[in-house]
């Protein structure tokens, strides 16, 4: 196993990778501000990235690092569902029994919210993931379910997470109060080049290996074939280890990488 090879304690560039060793690029420091942000006026953020970007462990660290004393983190993924099955499932998130009807279960939702933030004093953080997979109808009926005293307050903060193709269904006349109502958007851009060899390291480094072992044309290797999207640059980082392994080369060039990528087809 190439762990033992280079003396790794783990896969470096696993998904189970701590969240407090998440690397701080650029794209997350200002996402994390943009966080900070929408913390301060509550009400509805928009997080857009292609697949791969890292809009995942960006909501993982968001909830983690949230004080359970004054958030409530509810976090649904269930974005190919019916109005009934979303209410049901946003009520199960949020600690309720659900009703069987509709208008009870949007009664139940509203209460459990204003709950939470009136008198618990604590603030709902709904996040719904995969939004580009929500039906019109589901997105319209957000609008009229996080509408609080005539639209004048939000108790709440949410999340919609999802790829560029929930910038399609927002141009709809039906989803334009929907659109309306977002405080805040941001769109993920992923690592630059400049910022490869630190990612790379810092990931190395958290899993017991000091040594810098991509050479610098490796890392134009994985960004070129990558283009920084962060779960490439993981892909290709496994691969090019395993297939150093393999060869039992220590140092990680150029040729390593392409060859772990033709075995990974990444």
């Amino acid at each position: 196993m190439f762990r033992q090879f280079f003396g790794l304690k783990y896969n470096p560039f696993g998904k189970e990778v701590d969240i407090s060793n998440v690397y701080e690029s650029e794209d997350m420091k200002e996402l994390n501000s943009r966080f900070k942000y929408i913390q301060t006026i509550r009400g509805m953020f928009l997080l857009i990235g292609e697949p791969g970007m890292g809009k995942s462990t960006a909501l993982r660290k968001f909830s983690t690092e949230l004080n359970p004393g004054l958030y409530k983190p509810c976090y649904f993924s269930l974005s190919t569902v019916t109005v009934m099955d979303f209410y049901r499932g946003l009520l199960i998130s949020l600690g309720e029994v659900p009703s069987y009807k509709k208008v009870t279960m949007f009664h139940q939702i509203q209460q459990a919210i204003m709950s939470l933030y009136y008198n618990q004093k604590i603030i709902p953080v709904i996040i719904l993931d995969e939004v580009q997979m929500l039906s019109n109808s589901i997105l319209e009926e957000l609008r009229l379910l996080f509408n609080f005293k005539m639209d004048s307050e939000n108790p709440f903060i949410m999340i919609l997470s999802g790829q560029s193709q929930i910038r399609n269904k927002l141009q709809l006349a039906i989803n334009a109060p929907l659109k309306q109502r977002i405080a805040v958007k941001y769109v993920m851009q992923g690592l630059k080049l400049e910022e490869l060899p630190d990612y790379i390291g810092t990931r190395l480094k958290a899993a017991g290996l000091h040594e810098n072992i991509f050479t610098q044309a490796a890392i134009e290797a994985i960004y070129s074939a990558s283009k920084g999207a962060p779960r490439l640059v993981n892909s290709l980082a496994t691969a090019s280890l395993m297939y150093a392994c393999s060869v039992k080369q220590k140092n990680i060039d150029e040729e390593i990488v392409y060859q772990g990528q033709k075995d990974f087809d990444v």
